[in-house]
């Protein structure tokens, strides 16, 4: 598709946005449909600054926030949709007609990869690391649609982790506790748990040897996902394989949270398959 003056805008807002395949996949899924869309990657220090500017552009269709902005663009926008309000975090913004409006794909994503790898979630002890944009989203989804019983969420940010616990325990129906992420918390909470869901940029590209987890308190009776897609198999993954964990790469979840975005922006069906075929092809 030639790019014009007709073609639509998205892209990726955040800091840092290097390692995106945003890109890659959202402009195959846009080459497939032939549509006139065009998707970049912007690192984005200032977010007040860059929606502003994005706002004023005629052609700006729509973009994708990620770390560390998921929060902070909310207060910039014209509306939120209910569901991404309550979460207090945003990953997406649609443009229609001048107004700026917040969606949040995370949390659908998430459960969606983790149904489609067979996880049982009901009844489950479950602990998020991290509690910022994506580990809300993911919290307040499990709290709502997937009848946790009790949430342990352990954070390196005292405040932000003690005011997504409030916010859990005032709206939704699960037991939530809080700690600091480190391993003498991490050695308390992990025997007795069966879920672990790992939601801080810990292990991205290209910190690839780190991890939030010592390997030895790993067990087989623990399913870990890591939010975390480049690389595909971070150091937290393999450690979880190694120790006879069930594993959920980030990728699972990128592509159902990526094909959401696609179709509030076109308003067309994903090309799910050409999306997951991208990812897959960077990391063969």
């Amino acid at each position: 598709m030639e790019i014009n003056a007709h073609t639509q805008l998205c892209c990726v807002i955040g800091n840092p946005v290097e390692h995106s395949l945003s890109p890659a996949i959202h402009n195959a899924a846009f080459q497939k449909l032939g549509l006139n869309f065009v998707y970049l990657a912007f690192q984005v220090q200032a977010i007040g600054d860059a929606v502003k500017g994005l706002r004023a552009l005629g052609n700006f269709r729509g973009a994708s926030v990620t770390i560390p902005h998921k929060m902070a663009a909310v207060p910039f926008l014209d509306m939120v949709e209910p569901t991404a309000r309550h979460i207090g975090a945003i990953n997406t913004i649609v443009a229609t007609g001048g107004t700026l409006r917040g969606y949040n794909t995370d949390a659908t994503g998430a459960l969606r990869a983790l149904r489609e790898g067979a996880v049982a979630l009901k009844g489950r002890r479950v602990i998020i690391l991290g509690s910022g944009g994506a580990a809300r989203a993911i919290a307040f989804a499990l709290g709502t649609e997937a009848e946790i019983d009790r949430l342990t969420i352990l954070g390196i940010d005292v405040r932000e982790r003690i005011a997504l616990a409030r916010d859990l325990q005032s709206n939704t129906e699960m037991t939530v506790q809080e700690l600091p992420l480190d391993e003498g918390a991490l050695q308390k909470v992990l025997p007795d748990t069966h879920v672990l869901i790992h939601c801080t940029p810990m292990g991205m590209w290209p910190n690839v040897h780190e991890t939030s987890v010592p390997a030895t308190l790993l067990h087989p009776e623990l399913t870990v996902m890591d939010i975390v897609y480049n690389p595909r198999d971070t150091k937290l993954l393999k450690d979880a394989k190694a120790a006879g964990c069930r594993t959920i790469p980030g990728l699972e979840m990128f592509v159902n949270q990526a094909a959401a975005q696609f179709e509030l922006w076109t308003n067309q069906a994903a090309p799910a398959d050409v999306m997951r075929a991208v990812l897959e092809s960077r990391f063969s």
